[in-house]
């Protein structure tokens, strides 16, 4: 994990500008930072580097990194690049380093642009190709890792992160309002359907894509990256099970290649504990474990958490929630940002970054994109009953989603299991109450919710927009910014490509069976993952619940609130007071008002 920037046209940077950016650049890669400059006739080309050493921490992996005319700057991590370095190796090829950047920066070489195909990890890097006279850059099919980039004229600049292009450009972007009244009513569902950013003129590459950049400042962009659903009708239950925990086991093995340290998220849940088990039971790891711990019996996870940690007799750091410091600490995550917050969910995941940095750990896993690939919402069960509707599966399923699901689901738009059968293209339950917060603001506000199509599918074509758009985006982004915020790795073993091109494979019938969500998962984790957790229905998620962390009865805090800001240009401030003045504040206000916190904030800056 590291922190890449750069420019690339008629004009060059000058040394204040690159000193800057790098000094910004320090948390992604506290362990060694340079810049390359290139010049060719009139294109003036640089590339900045801040290095956190993962794999071979020796001096000879640094960056920038060249080889037969290529440069390369890159953040990520080839997970399998052991077995692609001894291929080349066979082939003949030499190699300076043990690294990952000197094997992918070789695959470059020997297959252009098609070297994507090949790379199972994560990873945003630019590569200049000396004899082609131009810039070409990836991101992974996940988009795990950031890359942001900005144009002005012929003059190309990219990023790790926003703030830097602000450095490396000299300007200051106006703030792009739609995109911050999309977060601020309708929530974090809105912020990744396309390129644009908080930023006027700063855009993010999409996920699983290629850029190439000419001398002309010509951008191509190449998507490399089409997830397809490919069910295989004679894939049986087990087979299914047995594979599912095949593949998982080698993403685990993969991600946990490190030369350093290595740490887990845990919570109470099926996703994170699961690899936590199989860590410990499979791989005989001594693993060290942290977990947030709310007040709130809404989000308290603390049994489930203490039976695993006594069941894999793992160490475990426990954070509990606390109202010190909020609005300071908020502020601070925000200016990193460069961005809003984009839930209360990753407001309280900056603690774990915090204490694991304490610690000394430079890599943490978690349980990103289990939900998304093996089924993990309450929405999902109805939309697996439309999906398997004409089958002799439906009644068995809609009895078990009556006895089971049901009495746990409390949003009220998802009591109906024949939703989806008769209205297939319902999401309002995505956006619970956003029109009366939409009446809030002070000038007129549409967003419309945009839902792509990977197959004809229901089930998993919502899956794939939660996992490509609507959900595992921000959970990447925010965990991302707030690992780097404290130089740490975060990886993802479900995030794994043959695991979802698998996943892709099974039967929509047996992804939610007898009322269990990741009924596959389950079954795989059998005999690892402890019962008590395995076999839990209940679902709380990694959140806290607002009212843990700010005291709406203190009139400090009231007045902070409603103090003059720009915010209110926007909103207005008398619906503000009302939903700030109710002693019961829904769950649906309770997130209203925290982005409303932090787009104030942002604002103010």
């Amino acid at each position: 994990m590291c922190g890449i920037a750069g420019s690339f046209g008629p004009s060059s940077l000058d040394t204040t500008q690159i000193e800057k950016t790098l000094e910004r650049m320090y948390s992604r890669g506290p362990d060694f930072q340079s810049y390359s400059r290139i010049t060719e006739g009139h294109l003036h080309l640089a590339m900045l580097h801040s290095r956190l050493s993962i794999i071979d921490l020796d001096t000879r992996s640094n960056q920038p990194f060249s080889y037969n005319g290529n440069t390369i700057v890159f953040n990520g991590e080839i997970y399998n690049f052991k077995e692609l370095r001894d291929t080349l190796l066979k082939k003949g090829v030499t190699f300076q380093t043990e690294s990952d950047t000197e094997v992918l920066l070789h695959y470059y070489d020997q297959y252009g642009k098609d070297c994507v195909e090949y790379f199972e990890g994560m990873w945003a890097f630019a590569i200049w190709d000396s004899k082609r006279k131009e810039l070409f850059l990836s991101r992974d099919r996940f988009g795990e890792k950031p890359l942001f980039y900005t144009q002005v004229g012929q003059q190309f600049y990219f990023a790790s992160e926003t703030a830097f292009l602000e450095l490396l450009t000299g300007r200051h972007f106006d703030v792009n309002q739609e995109k911050l009244l999309d977060y601020l009513i309708y929530g974090f569902r809105t912020l990744f359907v396309d390129q644009n950013t908080y930023f006027k003129d700063i855009v993010e590459c999409p996920h699983g894509s290629s850029l190439t950049v000419n001398r002309d400042g010509h951008i191509q962009t190449h998507r490399f990256h089409h997830p397809s659903l490919q069910v295989n009708p004679n894939l049986t239950r087990d087979d299914a099970v047995n594979t599912l925990r095949e593949k998982l086991l080698r993403s685990l093995e993969l991600r946990l290649r490190a030369d350093v340290p290595v740490a887990f998220c845990l919570s109470g849940g099926v996703d994170s504990a699961g690899l936590v088990s199989l860590a410990t039971k499979e791989f005989g790891l001594d693993v060290h474990t942290y977990s947030i711990v709310d007040s709130d019996v809404r989000y308290n996870e603390k049994s489930l958490i203490d039976k695993v940690v006594h069941d894999t007799k793992c160490k475990n750091t426990q954070i509990e929630t606390s109202r010190e410091g909020f609005f300071d600490r908020l502020r601070a995550l925000i200016d990193y940002h460069n961005s809003p917050i984009a839930t209360i969910s990753y407001y309280v995941h900056s603690f774990l970054s915090e204490r694991i940095a304490q610690d000394g750990f430079k890599v943490v896993l978690s349980g990103t994109g289990a939900d998304e690939i093996t089924t993990g919402y309450f929405d999902h069960f109805l939309l697996q009953l439309s999906t398997i509707s004409s089958t002799e599966y439906f009644e068995a399923a809609k009895e078990a989603w009556i006895e089971h699901v049901k009495p746990l689901t409390r949003n009220p738009a998802l009591q109906d299991p024949m939703r989806y059968i008769t209205q297939p293209s319902r999401r309002e339950h995505l956006f619970v109450d956003c029109d009366r917060f939409h009446s809030y603001l002070n000038r007129e506000h549409q967003y419309a919710h945009k839902e792509f199509h990977f197959c004809d599918e229901l089930l998993r074509n919502r899956m794939l927009n939660e996992l490509f758009y609507e959900i595992v985006p921000v959970i990447l982004r925010e965990d991302d910014l707030n690992s780097m915020m404290h130089s740490i790795e975060n990886r993802s073993p479900y995030l794994d490509s043959s695991l979802l091109k698998f996943a892709l494979t099974i039967p929509p019938e047996f992804l939610i069976e007898k009322g269990y969500a990741k009924s596959l998962l389950r079954g795989a984790l059998k005999g690892f993952l402890i019962d008590d957790v395995r076999l839990q229905r209940e679902k709380k998620g990694f959140n806290a619940s607002i009212n843990s962390l700010v005291d709406f009865e203190n009139k400090e805090t009231r007045d902070y609130l409603l103090d003059e800001s720009p915010v209110f240009e926007l909103v207005n401030r008398d619906k503000i007071a009302e939903i700030l003045t109710s002693s019961q504040k829904a769950n649906s206000e309770s997130k209203f008002l925290f982005n409303f916190i932090n787009t104030k904030m942002f604002l103010e800056r």
